[in-house]
């Protein structure tokens, strides 16, 4: 059967696209690459100026708060709020969807503690402030387990909510106040 026109501008235009697109990504990549190669080449290693320096500490401080913040925020909300109210005892009313859910938020929290402490490095107060609280977010690393399995008690949620107040007291003396900030369930499971 013979092509008419259109037939065969309709096939060959999505073919030409991809082409182009293709050509193009090429391009873009092998001028990325010899931008960096002439960058690296120029000055032989990146050395950080004193205004990127203090740049830095402000955003490791800012991440800090924000880390942070979220790790308070969800362990109040989704640890020790349901813990308080009795949602964790058995037999209670929608204990296994708060069980989960705090076994995530534990999880969550634990990930945002030590993101917050590797924050706390770009800032030489705020890294002196932090550091002894390593051990106590370390210890935290199970503890979302146990609580998704229901074998969490007071004295893992009280082991939370101490590693929280301590972090908010170390960002405060140093000048990065630390307040709770509820992630959304999506960013819990996420």
């Amino acid at each position: 059967m013979p092509r008419t026109a259109s037939a065969s501008r309709a096939v060959s235009r999505p073919f030409t696209r991809g082409v182009v697109a293709l050509v193009l990504s090429c391009t873009l990549l092998l001028t990325t690459a010899a931008c960096n190669d002439d960058t690296q080449s120029a000055s032989g290693s990146a050395t950080p100026t004193a205004s990127s320096t203090f740049e830095q500490q402000k955003l490791a401080k800012t991440r800090f708060v924000a880390n942070a913040g979220l790790a308070a925020g969800a362990a109040y909300q989704w640890i020790v709020k349901p813990y308080r109210a009795g949602k964790f005892a058995k037999g209670a009313d929608g204990r296994t969807f708060a069980l989960v859910k705090a076994g995530l938020a534990g999880a969550f929290t634990y990930n945002r503690l030590k993101a917050a402490v590797n924050n706390a490095k770009g800032d030489p107060l705020l890294s002196k402030a932090v550091a002894p609280l390593s051990a106590g977010i370390e210890s935290l690393k199970d503890l979302g387990t146990k609580l998704r399995k229901g074998e969490a008690g007071a004295a893992d949620v009280g082991a939370f909510e101490s590693v929280i107040n301590s972090i908010k007291d170390a960002g405060k003396s140093a000048g990065a106040e630390v307040v709770d900030q509820v992630p959304s369930t999506a960013q819990l499971g996420g």
